[in-house]
């Protein structure tokens, strides 16, 4: 039976569930609103439509960073939902500098889908970035992804990119009206 919901509603879901007890660098903001904006960046800034890949932005970190594997993504979203999961995958199995390496290779040789979830991964570290310490580690992984897009159709989000990394890291600024820090 199919679920009447659409399959980036599910995998939404399905992710919120998984990452439910992880918190962002920042110390304060829950992971899951990190897949969910790097879904939102892929549909208004890039204009992706195509489910499959919007619940694998939705999924990325997954496998990497819970306990979830291939064949439980492949069951319950499909094969290339779970392959794009795959691609955005480090292998954990491999030393720091070998992973890094790895993973940049393997990016490099998967589906361009895979590369434009990772641009827009990229978008939202860089934004997200709670100290500057953090935002030049993330600047130094996008500076090192950046050479693997060049297809045409990744233009939009390397100049995105790009237009972070000029701007540098900028500090959160206080919510409107609040007086606590």
């Amino acid at each position: 039976m199919t679920s009447p919901r659409p399959l980036w509603h599910e995998a939404a879901a399905f992710s919120a569930r998984v990452h439910r007890h992880q918190i962002r660098k920042d110390g304060r903001t829950p992971y899951a609103a990190h897949p969910a904006r790097v879904a939102l960046e892929l549909a208004a800034t890039f204009g992706v439509r195509d489910e499959e890949v919007l619940a694998a932005a939705l999924l990325h970190d997954v496998i990497e960073d819970c306990t979830v594997d291939y064949d439980t993504l492949f069951q319950r979203f499909g094969p290339r939902v779970a392959q794009l999961v795959v691609v955005m995958t480090k292998d954990s199995r491999l030393p720091e500098a070998e992973r890094e390496e790895a993973y940049r290779a393997q990016l490099a040789r998967g589906p361009l889908d895979g590369r434009l979830i990772k641009l827009a991964d990229l978008c939202d570290n860089l934004r997200d970035a709670a100290t500057a310490e953090v935002f030049a580690k993330a600047a130094a992984k996008a500076e090192a992804m950046l050479p693997m897009m060049r297809d045409p159709p990744l233009e939009t989000g390397v100049k995105r990119v790009r237009a972070l990394l000029e701007a540098g890291f900028v500090a959160e600024a206080p919510a409107r009206g609040s007086t606590h820090p």
